[in-house]
């Protein structure tokens, strides 16, 4: 998944904060507190630079890129002021910071991640994604499948029992899945000896999950060949996938257009039916 806006104005830009090949220890988080000037003045300084950018807008017509801009520089103030207590962790009771795996070495970075975005969703925050690096496996599967997997099974149990303890999963939507699924076979060239395969990408088939806000609990939907090589039932084409996703939230998929290029775009396109098999 990504934070881009694609076609859709400035302001539906997801706001990156860190990066996920950096541990959330090291990582900085720029301009969510300036030493230099108390919140006042940097609300005034702000003000300065609105009223410049609402001139420009007066003087040269209606410009979404520049009122992304300036929607865009009121979000990066709030967010100064708020920001730094949402992602304060110290807040939480160790009980909470052992749920997620916090101080364990193989935990701690996703551990922080979820965390965050509990308290994310919490604060109100509408969307968050959370990213996870290094799954792309082509050489040492057996070994490094297995690290993956072990840094964040206990964070993504530790996230999902928290929200569902304080209520938050009956109307969060919870989506995990990669870009890509993976071949049952190991990449090693043919006729080879690889004593570090790997596997390679597989765009036929791949598996994801969903929980809360409404997606029927315990149940897989769909199948693959006797190989788990391609779908053979219950295809979910990416549309699919979307139109399911604007579902949960509240959206009807093909009421939802924006005017781009010359035409009414929807963001399944012309396709897309909601999964109604996995909803509760």
């Amino acid at each position: 998944m990504d934070f881009s806006n694609v076609f859709l104005p400035a302001v539906y830009l997801g706001t990156r904060i860190g990066d996920a090949r950096t541990p959330v220890k090291e990582s900085k988080i720029g301009y969510l507190t300036d030493p230099n000037l108390p919140p006042n003045l940097q609300r005034q300084h702000l003000d300065l630079i609105q009223a410049r950018n609402r001139m420009d807008q007066e003087m040269g017509g209606e410009d979404r890129n520049v009122e992304g801009l300036i929607q865009s520089y009121e979000l990066a103030f709030r967010m100064q002021m708020e920001a730094p207590s949402v992602l304060d962790l110290s807040r939480e009771s160790k009980a909470t910071l052992d749920l997620y795996g916090i101080d364990d070495k193989e935990t701690d970075n996703f551990g922080r991640k979820c965390l965050m975005a509990r308290r994310l969703a919490e604060a109100g925050v509408r969307y968050i994604q959370v990213t996870d690096n290094g799954w792309d496996h082509h050489t040492k599967i057996g070994e490094l499948l297995r690290k993956s997997a072990r840094g964040i099974d206990k964070p993504l149990t530790g996230f999902l029992t928290d929200l569902k303890a304080r209520g938050l999963l009956e109307d969060t939507l919870v989506i995990w899945t990669g870009e890509f699924g993976r071949t049952p076979y190991d990449q090693s060239a043919a006729g080879t000896k690889d004593d570090k395969p790997g596997r390679d990408h597989n765009p036929y088939c791949w598996t994801m999950w969903m929980t809360g806000a409404g997606v029927k609990p315990g149940m897989v939907y769909g199948e693959t060949d006797e190989y788990a090589w391609k779908a053979i039932d219950g295809k979910v084409h990416v549309h699919d996938l979307h139109a399911t996703i604007l579902h949960l939230l509240g959206l009807d998929h093909e009421r939802l257009t924006y005017r781009y290029s010359g035409r009414d775009f929807r963001l399944t396109d012309v396709h897309g039916r909601v999964v109604k098999e996995i909803l509760a």
